[in-house]
């Protein structure tokens, strides 16, 4: 071969390794940034699914109770409290900020008297769980109907004073949600996805349909509460079933199929590691 294609031949051949030297130089970076990527997913999945984070109740208990689910309709004011949508529509709320708003609520909870306190709860589903937490509280309690001006009007003969009102459900129960936000009183209150919840004191985002949810939260207060007061055994005494009546747990392992039927129920605690 002459010299001067030689020289040609090695100049083209120069010429193509400097061209593909950054092309191979980045693939070999995204290759490097596929596989940190991988083992960074790996770590947090593991990290979530040995998670050593206790929460003020076993995620089964919420699970058995369907605290985590929502309604179809989600208000801005809920939105944040949202994991996602299942199938059917219905909401799923974040079990981990539930656990999160639970601890704050109950925290915010303990710095009230009972004399102090009074709780309502319209709704009949949860009637049986509201009496039992007025029971081991001594937290006066308005059930079927709560009498509007109770707290505001002076003439009334059945006029009281009080400090703050946990209210099961902002849209059901409005007459003392109104009276709470005339008075400016502190309000800690059970939010569904379709309730707002901007004008509410301490949150906690739950499913406030039924007993076993309205039951769960108003155990857990109640268990708080008797143990800021120093009444330790009492609060070991109550049981789960008390409020919300007979629980199931649910097997989150397996389904009846033998299929994995972790999905909604531990996604929901995964999404911590997404940011939400």
């Amino acid at each position: 071969m002459p010299r001067k294609k030689k020289e040609e031949t090695a100049t083209q051949e120069i010429k193509q390794e400097v061209i593909e030297a950054p092309v191979v130089e980045k693939e070999v970076k995204e290759e490097k940034k596929k596989k940190e990527i991988k083992k960074l997913s790996e770590k947090e999945l593991k990290r979530v699914m040995t998670d050593t984070k206790e929460t003020i109740v076993p995620l089964t208990d919420y699970i058995a109770c369907s605290v985590h689910l929502g309604t179809k309709v989600i208000t801005p004011d809920m939105r944040k409290y949202v994991y996602k949508r299942r199938a059917d529509g219905l909401a799923v709320i974040n079990t981990n900020l539930i656990d999160d708003k639970l601890r704050e609520a109950s925290t915010f909870f303990n710095q009230f008297n009972a004399k102090d306190v009074f709780i309502v709860c319209k709704r009949e589903a949860a009637w049986p769980a509201v009496e039992k937490f007025s029971e081991v509280t001594g937290i006066r309690s308005f059930l079927k109907k709560y009498p509007a001006g109770i707290i505001t009007n002076l003439k009334l003969d059945n006029f009281f004073e009080a400090k703050m009102v946990i209210i099961c459900d902002p849209w059901v129960d409005k007459n003392a949600f109104s009276d709470a936000l005339r008075l400016k009183m502190p309000m800690l209150a059970i939010c569904d996805t379709n309730n707002y919840a901007r004008l509410v004191t301490k949150v906690v985002p739950a499913n406030n349909k039924s007993r076993k949810s309205v039951g769960l939260i108003l155990y857990v207060l109640a268990r708080e509460y008797l143990k800021s007061q120093g009444k330790e055994d009492e609060a070991k005494a109550l049981k789960l079933e008390d409020f919300a009546g007979k629980i199931e747990i649910p097997d989150l392992n397996q389904d009846k199929s033998g299929g994995s039927n972790f999905g909604d129920e531990v996604s929901v605690s995964e999404k911590v590691v997404e940011g939400v």
